[in-house]
């Protein structure tokens, strides 16, 4: 990976995001979300970010660090040589020890208590430059392995993979790791829950080096091993409508108390204009999460073709608690023609 950068089957690529917390929170926080520098074996530099989640502790992404000779990281102006990691390259979580780093590390919360349209701030080092803030949203939150990665709005690019995405009260709730590559609100960020496991291995670090290159993060797998959340994605992205129904159907046969499956099955629909199966999917998705704003502004979308006024309407008020931005997407599609 280049500057921070990889890409998986053409498909995916990496990066970090911007945040609107206040001056001085922000300040506070620079001084712990810090630029990561890698010697790369091969030759050349990588930069990625990196957030001090304990004393001399840095956590960033194993595919910042993969190609790794030497690690250098830069607080308060100086540039400090970390010695050992530990790894975990499934869940593309590395946790540098670096002598000489001070502070205590950031509050870490948890991604349980997230959930879609909560705003969130990512902080990083886009374009391995200077340190960026951005606010943003969740938009999904996506079970996999004992956590939820956190899908958002937060926008970012390379460099800034390994940088920490905050609640409101500037707790680290997740890693800000890699992009859908050509997808809109397609930020995924590794849930903070993993970062404590990692922190549990501390006694497991091993000095810099290479990771081996059969050693690949999840998102990283071939399309048909990936996670069905990032398949569907892929699909979405591509508007292969057929394929996504065929993909949700199956995934809502084995986990039919999930909404993600019957939101992305009512999705499908929809786009097929199979009306009334679609809303019966999204019916059934909302009833699940009722919180879920993507399936309710489908839903009411849904409504609207098929003549429910009322309904579109009543879905409508219901998004303006939830998510604004989509209720007024909807209201406008309610307009007439």
């Amino acid at each position: 990976m280049k500057y921070a950068a990889v890409w998986l089957a053409g498909v995916f690529s990496c990066c970090v995001a911007h945040a609107a917390v206040d001056r001085a929170a922000f300040i506070e926080l620079s001084t712990k979300v810090l630029k990561v520098e890698v010697s790369r074996q091969q030759g050349g530099y990588s930069l990625g970010s990196g957030v001090l989640v304990a004393p001399q502790r840095l956590l960033t992404n194993c595919h910042v660090t993969r190609d790794a000779q030497e690690v250098f990281i830069y607080q308060h102006g100086v540039r400090l040589q970390a010695v050992a990691q530990v790894s975990d390259v499934r869940r593309d979580l590395c946790l540098l020890v670096v002598p000489g780093a001070t502070g205590e590390g950031v509050a870490l919360s948890s991604s349980t208590p997230l959930s879609e349209g909560q705003p969130v701030s990512a902080i990083g080092y886009t374009g391995g430059i200077g340190i960026q803030n951005s606010p943003g949203e969740v938009v999904v939150l996506h079970p996999f392995d004992s956590g939820k990665v956190i899908q958002s709005t937060n926008w970012f690019t390379s460099g800034a993979s390994g940088g920490g995405l905050f609640d409101d009260d500037l707790r680290l709730v997740g890693i800000m790791t890699f992009r859908l590559r050509g997808g809109e609100a397609h930020y995924f960020s590794a849930p903070v829950e993993w970062v404590k496991d990692l922190l549990a291995k501390q006694d497991d670090a091993r000095e810099i080096g290479p990771i081996p290159a059969t050693e690949i993060s999840y998102w990283q797998q071939p399309m048909a091993q990936q996670p069905r959340f990032l398949q569907a994605a892929v699909l979405e992205r591509d508007n292969r409508w057929k394929d996504l129904e065929r993909l949700a159907s199956g995934w809502a046969e084995v986990q039919e108390h999930e909404s993600e499956p019957w939101y992305l099955r009512g999705l499908a629909l929809q786009k097929q204009n199979r009306l009334a199966d679609a809303r019966d999917a999204l019916e059934r998705s909302v009833k699940i999460t009722p919180t879920l704003a993507l399936a309710w502004h489908r839903l009411g979308l849904v409504y609207a073709g098929l003549g429910m006024k009322a309904q579109a309407q009543n879905v409508q008020r219901r998004l303006s608690e939830l998510n604004p931005d989509l209720a007024l997407q909807l209201a406008k599609s309610l307009l007439p023609h």
